[in-house]
């Protein structure tokens, strides 16, 4: 359609929001009909920048609601060889999002003649490829890594935003997490103490946060590192304490008080309350 008159154009457009689609919720909902709810997620992920790279630390528990589903999965995904990434929300968003990214810097990487991609690099192809998808994408993510100007760690939003932080948490667990950070962290840390906080603020989320539990893994970038960093897996088990112990239990006697020591058939205590019950024969033998 052609319009000669730009003020036709806009007439016709009228332009702004649409609020038909909010007319048509409205009305599903009076006959019963409500939008699927996103499943709540659990994690704890963080990160530290200390005087020799970066420090990412995450737990190991993957749920499906209220159900444990995997007990030792792995939340430290890679980049690259000197940029690594946590996340946090559902797994499978978290998993191919950084596995594309990942695929995209190589390709970089190629197209330069080697040369290794930058840490803001990695962030901003993330933050625009989850900025487009309007946070439907539930990726919240912990990204670390050095490069030659330096070491730098990001917490990358699933809206896209971005914060540039020495030391950052996400996933339900990231408030016990942010505790111990705000606590113990100090500038210039070496990197035992690095690892000891980060191993300290991954726990204290296992310990306190129903999504979060199982072990806690550690991924250490340091700088002008000859070889590729590994996940060291379960460097810590906070919640070792509280499995079932070997030799069972010894509880004194007395511990659970004694309501009654006497027992009344089931089908003689309801005749005695008066109510009317089918006889059933009961056999009873050693099994």
């Amino acid at each position: 359609m052609q319009f000669e008159n730009p003020q036709d154009f806009l007439e016709e457009s009228k332009g702004g929001f649409s609020f038909d689609h909010c007319v048509r919720n409205a009305h599903l909902q009076q006959r019963g009909l409500y939008a699927p709810k996103a499943m709540k997620t659990g994690t704890t992920i963080c990160g530290v920048i200390y005087s020799g790279g970066v420090v990412l630390g995450a737990d190991t528990r993957a749920t499906a609601g209220s159900i444990v589903a995997d007990k030792n999965c792995e939340k430290i995904h890679f980049i690259t060889d000197y940029i690594w990434c946590c996340g946090a929300g559902t797994a499978a968003d978290t998993e191919n999002t950084t596995a594309m990214i990942s695929s995209q810097l190589e390709l970089l990487r190629l197209q330069h003649g080697g040369r290794e991609p930058r840490v803001v690099t990695a962030m901003t192809r993330l933050k625009h490829f989850l900025f487009k998808y309007q946070g439907h994408i539930s990726a919240a993510l912990v990204l670390g890594g050095v490069d030659s100007t330096g070491s730098y760690l990001y917490t990358i939003h699933p809206h896209g935003s971005v914060d540039q932080l020495p030391y950052a948490t996400m996933g339900s667990g990231s408030l016990c997490a942010m505790a111990i950070f705000e606590a113990g962290y100090k500038d210039d840390m070496t990197e035992e103490e690095a690892i000891a906080l980060v191993t300290a603020a991954i726990s204290s989320g296992v310990e306190n946060d129903l999504g979060s539990g199982s072990n806690v893994d550690v991924c250490v970038i340091r700088k002008n590192a000859t070889e590729r960093p590994v996940v060291q897996r379960s460097v810590a088990q906070p919640a070792g304490h509280l499995a079932r112990l070997h030799n069972g239990y010894n509880f004194p006697k007395g511990t659970t008080h004694i309501i009654s020591d006497t027992f009344v058939p089931r089908a003689k205590k309801a005749t005695s309350l008066g109510v009317k019950t089918e006889k059933v024969e009961e056999t009873m033998g050693d099994e």
